[in-house]
C-alpha cells in the first residue's frame, strides 16, 4: 500500500519510484505489477512526466469535463467532474516486471492523478510472479 497526500484540487504526481520500490522489495524477478487507486475521484496513467505535458493533460480534462457544468451529481457533493474524469481515465495500470524492475519505456512514468483534492489517498500495489 502506498499513501499520497495531495496539495491541490487537481494535480498529477509521479509515483514511479515508490512503485519501483515495492517491486524490488517483493523479490519477484519476472511478472506483472498492478497499481490500483482505492478512490473514485482519482486516476492512474502511464505517460511522460514533463511539466508542460502534465499541465496540458490537466487542461484537457478541464475542457472535456468542466467543473460545474450542471451534472446531476453536483447537487450532492459538487464533485461530479472528478468522478467523470476518473471514469474516462481509469483506476489502474498494469506494468510488466522484468529482472526485478518495472519494464517501462524510456520516458514512461506511473502517474497518479488527483481529481478532487487536496486529500490523503491510498494506492494498492500488487506484484504477481510469472507462472
Amino acid at each position: 500500500m502506498m499513501e499520497i497526500e495531495t496539495a491541490n484540487q487537481s494535480e498529477i504526481v509521479d509515483i514511479t519510484a515508490g512503485v519501483e520500490r515495492h517491486v524490488q522489495e517483493s523479490g519477484i524477478a519476472n511478472g506483472i505489477c498492478l497499481v490500483y487507486s482505492l478512490h473514485t475521484t482519482t486516476a492512474l496513467i502511464i505517460n511522460e512526466a514533463d511539466d508542460a505535458l502534465l499541465n496540458d493533460i490537466l487542461d484537457l480534462m478541464e475542457r472535456i469535463v468542466p467543473r460545474g457544468a450542471g451534472y446531476e451529481h453536483d447537487r450532492g457533493d459538487g464533485n461530479a467532474h472528478a468522478h467523470l474524469r476518473a471514469a474516462l481515465l481509469g483506476s489502474s495500470v498494469v506494468i510488466p516486471v522484468e529482472k526485478g524492475r518495472l519494464a517501462l519505456g524510456t520516458w514512461q512514468r506511473v502517474l497518479f492523478m488527483e481529481l478532487d483534492g487536496p486529500r490523503k489517498r491510498r494506492i494498492s500495489i500488487r506484484v504477481i510472479r510469472e507462472a
